[in-house]
């Protein structure tokens, strides 16, 4: 069910994204989802449905990566606000542009979602508790998105909205969702090799 959120998310958010009319590479994606863009709607449907990949990927997770299932859920909640709270024309963000309060919110939650979901690769990536499967994953994970992560990082701060930001945006978000689809698929492969399926106990993966 995660991997068909992760992929329902996606091609909404690259449907919005492509046929909508934000400014291509030089904008950031959330632009797609600006109020009186024909396609906002299917931005945030798929930001809802990421959200919710984010949740189901949480609550899938062995017991023992609790730390890891809460840094999920809270990316969760942050996509899922990140979503419900728009940006405005351009979703201006400091220091180069001067941004409203809801551009902040949505800004600040969209950061906070990406953070949090490294940073559970990270946990996930040198946790004795997570399988080698998923330790596997989420080293390809954050071995990508932890570079990319703090190059936006430094972007924003040092050039601005720009064709590199945003290209590093979409590249970024990308890796995150190439880890969500593959870590879904290492849950579910270990589900279906437990005896008595889901009612079994959490096998580590």
């Amino acid at each position: 069910m995660a991997a068909g959120c992760v992929l329902a998310g996606t091609v909404a958010v690259t449907v919005a994204v492509v046929a909508g009319p934000g400014p291509g590479l030089t904008g950031y994606v959330s632009e797609a989802g600006i109020a009186g863009s024909a396609y906002a709607p299917t931005y945030r449907i798929g930001v809802f449905a990421l959200a919710a990949a984010l949740l189901l990927l949480a609550v899938a997770l062995p017991a023992g990566l609790r730390a890891a299932a809460g840094l999920l859920a809270a990316g969760a909640v942050c996509t899922a606000l990140s979503g419900a709270v728009t940006c405005s024309d351009g979703c201006p963000l400091p220091p180069f542009e001067t941004p409203t309060v809801a551009d902040l919110v949505h800004g600040g939650a969209s950061i906070a979602a990406m953070a949090a979901t490294v940073l559970a690769m990270l946990v996930i990536s040198f946790s004795p508790v997570a399988g080698p499967g998923l330790r596997r994953v989420a080293r390809c994970g954050a071995a990508v998105a932890l570079p990319l992560a703090g190059a936006v990082a430094v972007g924003l701060v040092t050039v601005g909205r720009g064709s590199l930001v945003g290209g590093l945006e979409r590249v970024l978000l990308a890796a995150g969702v190439g880890w969500g689809l593959a870590t879904a698929t290492v849950l579910g492969l270990a589900r279906r090799n437990v005896p008595g399926g889901s009612t079994g106990r959490k096998p580590s993966m």
